[in-house]
């Protein structure tokens, strides 16, 4: 037990050491790319979604912000899937797995899109 224990402390403690000072800069950079982005004013200045007046829209923002998160994830997914099906080395079963991952993946991303789509029709929709 204590073997194991050693063994995680040895790898967790300079990944931590590296990670961590750019966790530190973590809310700078969300600000930028929120700027950057055009997301600030949906947003808010802050990140939250102080930019709601009424209900609909800050649906339409949770929504919004609900999208963004599973686009990212359905990116880590294509790039999850693209690294099993090129180091799949000629195994058959690992590349039709890495495969099955991207189209699953590609699918996911449409959907959001056209998701995110409904939504924004929908909200100008109601909103006036």
């Amino acid at each position: 037990m204590k073997q194991k224990i050693k063994n995680i402390l040895k790898y967790a403690v300079p990944i931590a050491v590296l990670v961590l000072p750019f966790a530190a800069l973590a809310a700078n950079a969300v600000q930028t790319g929120l700027s950057g982005s055009g997301l600030s004013s949906s947003f808010g200045n802050a990140g939250s979604l102080s930019g709601s007046g009424d209900l609909s829209t800050l649906i339409a923002n949770v929504i919004r912000l609900a999208l963004l998160f599973a686009g990212a994830i359905a990116v880590l997914f294509i790039i999850i899937g693209g690294y099993q099906y090129v180091t799949s080395a000629g195994n058959e079963e690992s590349a039709e797995k890495g495969k099955k991952t991207l189209i699953n993946a590609i699918i996911g991303i449409v959907i959001i899109v056209l998701s995110y789509v409904i939504v924004n029709v929908i909200a100008r929709q109601v909103g006036g």
